[in-house]
């Protein structure tokens, strides 16, 4: 690898790892961290600060990266896991049931605001420039599913799963699962997968046109590199291709924050059942699971 950073968020206690190789076809690799715990990883709030930051400092540099004493042009992001077992477990559910709890609307809204600027920018802030992959490693649930779809493409290991389960404690995703997921197979198709809370297979996925590139276990980032490489050879028409699609079917702030206002509106009438469910989740969440 040509140049190694972190990037660091002031006072968040996460980093997020950021890997540039100008050898690959210059790609970046983004690594998520871990929970603080070592458990699965989750978006808490800094850590969406510091994703956040990064792509927009990416996007600033005019989608470049320090390399070999100057600014290299960024041609692949790929974004994947530090966990061995899991993309990511989404929001922040111990957030979310406190501020449910202490009727705390105003801090549930902002966070939830914060998760969609984010999953709007890894959608599009690079699109005109780079191509994202999603590596996804293990399992993908809630909002680090609707990460994975935001990526230009998606590559899983064959024992990856995903799904969408907040329709068990009443809710439903908050920040473009509907839009992203329907880009890939149907409006209908994609409100059926939300709200039936149902493990998906990579298997399964690959065959309703969700993922694009399956690969052995253990073989992700190999998997990723030799998509890497059959892209690059006509990367400038690949990438107009991409450009013409985004502009098809580009992900919209406004809808998304139409349904963060909804979300936090449904979130704050759950009752105890509900809330119930949502804390046995934040148990998952929170590393126990893997002890």
């Amino acid at each position: 690898m040509n140049a190694v950073n972190l990037f660091q968020h002031d006072g968040s206690g996460f980093h997020i790892e950021a890997r540039f190789d100008a050898k690959a076809n210059n790609t970046l690799w983004v690594t998520l961290p871990a929970s603080g715990d070592g458990g699965p990883p989750y978006f808490s709030a800094p850590l969406l600060d510091e994703l956040t930051a990064l792509l927009q400092s990416i996007k600033q540099r005019g989608v470049t990266w320090p390399a070999n004493g100057a600014m290299q042009p960024i041609h692949y992001v790929v974004m994947k896991s530090a966990h061995a077992e899991y993309f990511s477990l989404g929001g922040d559910l111990a957030h979310f049931h406190g501020c449910i709890t202490r009727g705390d609307r105003k801090s549930l809204h902002a966070y939830s605001a914060s998760c969609a600027d984010m999953l709007h920018d890894w959608s599009s802030l690079l699109a005109t420039q780079a191509t994202t992959i999603a590596l996804v490693q293990g399992r993908a649930l809630g909002g680090g599913f609707e990460t994975a779809l935001a990526a230009d493409l998606i590559v899983a290991e064959e024992h990856a799963e995903f799904a969408f389960p907040e329709i068990l404690f009443g809710l439903f995703p908050c920040t473009g699962g509907m839009s992203l997921l329907a880009q890939r197979i149907g409006a209908r198709a994609a409100e059926r997968m939300l709200g039936d809370a149902r493990v998906h297979t990579a298997s399964a996925l690959k065959e309703l046109g969700v993922i694009d590139e399956i690969c052995a276990r253990g073989e992700g980032e190999l998997a990723v590199e030799r998509l890497i490489a059959g892209h690059a050879r006509q990367r400038p028409a690949r990438l107009m291709l991409q450009r013409s699609r985004h502009r098809m079917t580009e992900l919209s702030r406004r809808e998304l924050h139409a349904v963060v206002d909804e979300w936090t509106e449904t979130a704050m009438r759950l009752d105890h059942r509900e809330l119930r469910v949502m804390d046995a989740l934040v148990r998952l969440q929170r590393g126990r699971a893997h002890r």
